[in-house]
């Protein structure tokens, strides 16, 4: 019988992702990955190399699928709010990814792929100005920024919304709350930023000089 290669290594990316995202790089363990994938550990060296390796194949993967599942798209400021508010739905259907996300933060020096990210984050400004077109490019990066450290901060850091006093309610209700939050924040942020003076040159604007 033939080795099935492409589903051996999706069982390891699996059992990758459960492992790295509780334990991040340093604390994962290759035997536990091979045994909850039910593949000898050698495929893992074999097929991705190095522990090191493995984590930027496992963190690539479930930044290909987040980045499909979740676009901007649509007009207006509402568009930028409607984006927060999905990528808020999508990260707490699939926490890994933001645990993922800060283990990277916290253990390495540079982004997993990040020629490649790069890219899209060009991509989602672009489209973020093209819903907004008021919109300079450092504002609409400075958003963009807010959307993800507003929604990945709530997922992994959820034991800092047991300190405050005021009782909350717990579970979807205190996520439906979080969210219509967060998507105020955004859509206020947004109009803000079409109506203050900039603090600084604008790349945007440098262009429009030149070419002027």
């Amino acid at each position: 019988m033939a080795w099935d290669t492409e589903r051996t290594k999706r069982l390891l990316i699996e059992a990758g992702v459960a492992e790295f995202s509780s334990f991040g790089l340093a604390g994962a363990r290759v035997d536990r990955i091979a045994e909850k994938a039910g593949v000898n550990k050698e495929r893992i060296y074999q097929y991705f190399g190095k522990k090191e390796a493995f984590f930027s194949a496992v963190l690539e993967h479930e930044l290909a699928t987040t980045l499909a599942a979740v676009e901007l798209s649509g007009h207006g400021v509402a568009a930028i709010a409607d984006y927060a508010g999905r990528r808020f739905d999508y990260q707490r259907e699939h926490p890994t990814f933001t645990r993922l996300l800060f283990w990277e933060g916290l253990e390495l020096e540079a982004p997993v792929a990040e020629a490649s990210r790069q890219k899209h984050a060009q991509a989602i400004v672009a489209s973020a100005r093209e819903a907004v077109p008021e919109l300079s490019e450092s504002d609409a990066q400075e958003l963009l920024i807010t959307v993800i450290t507003l929604v990945d901060g709530w997922v992994a850091l959820q034991t800092a919304d047991r300190l405050f006093s005021t009782p909350l309610p717990r579970g979807r209700d205190r996520d439906a709350r979080r969210r219509d939050f967060i998507v105020m924040t955004v859509e206020a942020a947004t109009r803000a930023a079409l109506t203050r003076t900039p603090v600084g040159p604008d790349p945007t604007r440098r262009r429009l000089a030149a070419d002027g």
